[in-house]
């Protein structure tokens, strides 16, 4: 009896150990797609602008994040985020009262960056993202980040 307790709490601590490394190791890891693109920066940029177009995503907006930080006295390396949307996916979240709060990773986005002299596209990954959604979102979030993938296809090496 003693030696069966002795395992189940060794079972329960190593159970514990395991899905602790999984959420610290693994998870952040696939949280975010990151590419390198073949492409110049604004080459890149320009290239997600007319790929996401022909798909049909709308580009609501696109945020210049080292202008912004120029002007108040910081330098970075270029980054620019395009704010990505396609009415049909997000109407389908955003008319269900009980999945509204998914709004807050509305709309996509995908960032346009350089690093060691490369440029590299980065998103969050949508389809992951899917799989810990309800029913309701699940199929949607997985359409979207193949969608994603899609529009990015092209540019990447």
């Amino acid at each position: 009896m003693k030696n069966s307790i002795k395992m189940f709490i060794i079972g329960v601590v190593v159970g514990v150990v395991v899905t602790l490394l999984v959420l610290m190791v693994i998870v952040p890891s696939k949280m975010f797609v990151v590419k390198e693109s073949k492409l110049s920066f604004h080459e890149t940029v320009e290239a997600v602008e007319k790929s996401a177009s022909d798909l049909n995503w709308g580009m609501p907006h696109k945020y210049d994040l080292q202008a912004t930080l120029k002007g108040k006295g910081f330098e970075v390396k270029p980054v620019q985020v395009i704010s990505l949307c396609k009415p049909n996916h997000a109407n389908q979240v955003l008319s269900l009262d009980s999945e509204r709060h998914i709004s807050a990773i509305l709309p996509c986005r995908i960032a346009v960056y350089e690093k060691g002299g490369k440029t590299y596209i980065s998103y969050l990954n949508a389809g992951f993202l899917s799989n810990i959604m309800s029913k309701k979102v699940k199929p949607v979030m997985g359409q979207v980040g193949a969608e994603l993938e899609v529009v990015i296809r092209q540019i990447v090496k």
